[in-house]
């Protein structure tokens, strides 16, 4: 019989450890693991004390973070540990600056297929949105040059931090960001996000505007936020692009958005479409729904829309789509 792997069955403990009887049972259990000497058992420790709350652990958390820096490219491959460390501290309100200056600035460049990808490129985005949780005085000078890192992940993180601790400074830079152009789907719609979360009113007609944006990703990140956003005006925005859009494609992008919103009225509009429009759009509509099959009420009203129209390929597509609910 072959000897059990002790990394594995150290991520096994840990894992067990969110049925503790107590948090105290469970902070005393995971200190051993923060102390481990693998880089994996530490970032699973610390995702745990993250996810429970054990905010007592935040020295322990500090120490392991400090330990792996002092040679992460050695220490902590793909920063798994540094990352979850800081993501669990930022949960915890922790507010020292000093180990999100750290991971601010770190670069761990490592071999994949190749080609060396910079593993702390996430680690750059959690440590802005901590060191602007801070009173650091010169948080904001230090996590702006991020909107330009090259990596997206951190990109992310930066608007992230900026929508939301950034005040209206951070509301300011997102706009400038907007403007300037984003290659990214991901950090643009997280830069229109934020700005339709932090200041609604006074982004929506912001965020509206790039909805006719010449660059494709720009209007579908546009698109995108505005559904997310949840934001009944936003659901005016989609429809009115709808009336004046053919291009499927577009339009596809579109129903995505109408039903990631989820307002009556947005799904009225898709279940509308669904029972008038041509097989094409139909069969659109479906795909776009698909993702809220467990939603009883979608499910019927699909449903119902299906079998009310009884066309043999709307139906295979609705079975296969919604697993034959």
């Amino acid at each position: 019989m072959s000897k059990s792997d002790p990394i594995e069955s150290a991520l096994h403990a840990i894992s067990q450890l969110r049925a503790a009887d107590s948090d105290e049972q469970a902070a005393k259990d995971l200190q051993p693991y923060l102390r481990h000497r693998s880089n994996l058992v530490v970032a699973k420790a610390a995702k745990v004390a993250g996810e429970l709350r054990l905010s007592k652990l935040v020295p322990e958390l500090v120490a392991a973070f400090k330990r792996f820096m002092k040679d992460p490219a050695k220490l902590d491959k793909r920063c798994a540990a540094a990352i979850e460390i800081v993501a669990a501290l930022y949960q915890f309100d922790y507010v020292d600056p000093d180990v999100y200056l750290r991971g601010l600035h770190h670069v761990q460049m490592e071999p994949s297929f190749g080609e060396s990808v910079d593993a702390a490129a996430p680690l750059r985005g959690i440590s802005a949105q901590g060191l602007l949780r801070t009173r650091y005085r010169h948080a904001l000078e230090e996590v702006v040059p991020l909107l330009m890192d090259p990596e997206p992940p951190a990109r992310v993180g930066v608007v992230r931090a900026l929508a939301t601790n950034g005040g209206d400074a951070g509301l300011l830079l997102l706009r400038l960001k907007a403007l300037t152009g984003e290659p990214d789907f991901d950090v643009l719609a997280e830069c229109f996000a934020g700005l339709l979360t932090a200041s609604p009113e006074r982004s929506l007609e912001f965020v509206a505007r790039f909805v006719n944006d010449e660059q494709e990703i720009t209007a579908e990140a546009a698109i995108w936020a505005l559904g997310q956003s949840r934001l009944l005006a936003a659901f005016d925005v989609l429809q009115e692009k709808w009336e004046r859009t053919a291009d499927r494609p577009t339009r596809k992008v579109l129903m995505t958005a109408l039903a990631a919103s989820r307002l009556p009225e947005a799904l009225e509009f898709l279940y509308a479409q669904l029972r008038e429009a041509n097989l094409q759009t139909a069969s659109d509509v479906i795909v776009a729904l698909a993702p809220y099959a467990a939603v009883e009420s979608i499910a019927q009203a699909v449903r119902s829309a299906v079998n009310e129209r009884a066309q043999p390929k709307l139906i295979e597509i609705f079975k296969s789509e919604f697993r034959g609910l």
